[in-house]
């Protein structure tokens, strides 16, 4: 038996994984380094272009029950991440160079896998998942709309600028967590007059252009920190400069999250940006600390493509009119690092039983990773937007008081996938 895996992000790489595990050949299709796409940097799989945090692992937030209920299903993704962790509180955080080389590592070492460096200009026609992602490449996008038939959705993603941390001023800065829990962030405090200054500049900073003809669409978990502040100060001070849980509290603060396990770089926490590069130079001198700092690499917007999936795919990630052909990652309108992983899992380990002539995976809403299966697949097309994971998408199976519901949801999804993973 044999497979096609497009692409070996996230989503891609996770994939290869599940279907690899069970004795599954797989042939990996992956065009970087030969050509890269906007926002990446490197050749390996799995490369985290945004944040370098996996969010958080508290079980009482959707994503912490989702990753856990990744780790009891084998997830690569979790296991790499977990080994390649550097300290961010209570979020999984990562060396996003030494994770991507270590799963792009233990992908090569599978004796079951070819790994083919080049584009994929037509669909497959074997058993396969594209799992190309939001920034599919133009010709192989093509066959797609040709395939879906109607115009794909989309939405502008930005990235944060990573700083060097040798440059930064350190006397400018305290360490410290919000309310005391680890003290794992830099914190760069501003008092109302260097807010007011630093506001000041942003709204009316020099942006990167867009395409004329694009309408500007932004995804709200991902908002560039100068659109977030023309909506007015207040969002800034509620949002990712808010002050509070910090001792002493001030006015406003731009916290910085280590970036690498060496910790010579740090990232800025919420303030993913399309700035022009100059006003992103420009910015930090608006900032205690970073007067002087000099940027690793620069913030950028660029144009996400994702597919209105409940016209097109099952609840297992598989298109609905052509058996054997499924998506994976964000385009399939899952929005996360960990998210889009888990759509990896579910679509390699789905195609994998079908290949096995197993029995579909048994998915509903009363588990996280169910819940992103049933929004995908049984979302309103005419309203369909990418999600993270939450509560909100899941259903409970007893009746709870409205305070003890994220506890119910957190324990029910949890034993629910020990019962499925005992089944399989």
């Amino acid at each position: 038996m044999k497979v096609t895996v497009v692409g070996a992000g996230l989503a891609g790489s996770e994939a290869i994984w599940q279907l690899a595990k069970r004795g599954i050949h797989v042939d990996v299709f992956e065009m970087r380094p030969k050509r890269k796409a906007p926002a990446f940097v490197s050749g390996d799989f799995a490369e985290l272009v945004c944040s370098n945090s996996l969010r958080s692992d508290a079980k009482d937030t959707a994503v912490g029950v989702l990753k856990e209920e990744m780790r009891l299903l084998d997830s690569l993704v979790i296991r790499i991440a977990q080994e390649t962790r550097i300290p961010a509180g209570s979020a999984l955080a990562v060396d996003r160079v030494a994770f991507a080389r270590k799963i792009t590592e233990t992908i090569e070492a599978l004796d079951n896998v070819t790994i083919h460096r080049e584009e994929v200009t037509e669909i497959p026609d074997t058993p396969c998942i594209i799992a190309t992602g939001p920034l599919t490449s133009d010709a192989l996008f093509i066959k797609l709309q040709g395939l879906i038939g109607t115009q794909s959705l989309y939405f502008y993603d930005a990235i944060a600028p990573i700083i060097d941390k040798s440059t930064i001023d350190m006397t400018k800065v305290t360490r410290a967590s919000r309310y005391d829990v680890g003290e794992d962030y830099l914190n760069c405090p501003l008092n109302k007059e260097e807010f007011e200054r630093f506001y000041d500049f942003l709204i009316q900073a020099e942006l990167a252009p867009l395409h004329d003809f694009e309408e500007q669409i932004f995804f709200e978990g991902c908002m560039p920190i100068e659109v977030l502040a023309k909506r007015g100060p207040k969002t800034l001070l509620f949002g990712p400069m808010k002050p509070v849980g910090l001792s002493p509290e001030p006015y406003a603060v731009v916290q910085l999250r280590q970036d690498d396990a060496a910790d010579t770089l740090v990232n800025m926490v919420g303030f993913q940006t399309r700035l022009s590069w100059p006003a992103q130079r420009e910015m930090l001198k608006f900032i205690p600390g970073l007067k002087s700092a000099q940027i690793a690499r620069y913030g950028v917007c660029h144009r996400n493509t994702y597919l209105n999936s409940p016209l097109f795919l099952d609840k297992h990630y598989q298109f609905k009119k052509i058996p054997g052909l499924y998506f994976a990652g964000q385009m399939t309108g899952v929005e996360g690092y960990v998210e889009s992983s888990a759509s990896g899992l579910i679509a390699g380990l789905s195609l994998a039983r079908a290949l096995l002539d197993q029995d579909p995976l048994p998915l509903d809403n009363t588990t996280v990773i169910g819940a992103l299966s049933t929004h995908i697949s049984q979302g309103n097309p005419k309203h369909f937007v990418p999600y993270n994971a939450n509560f909100g998408l899941m259903r409970c199976q007893s009746e709870v008081k409205p305070s003890a519901r994220r506890t119910a949801l957190a324990a029910q999804a949890i034993a629910n996938i020990e019962t499925l993973v005992k089944s399989l």
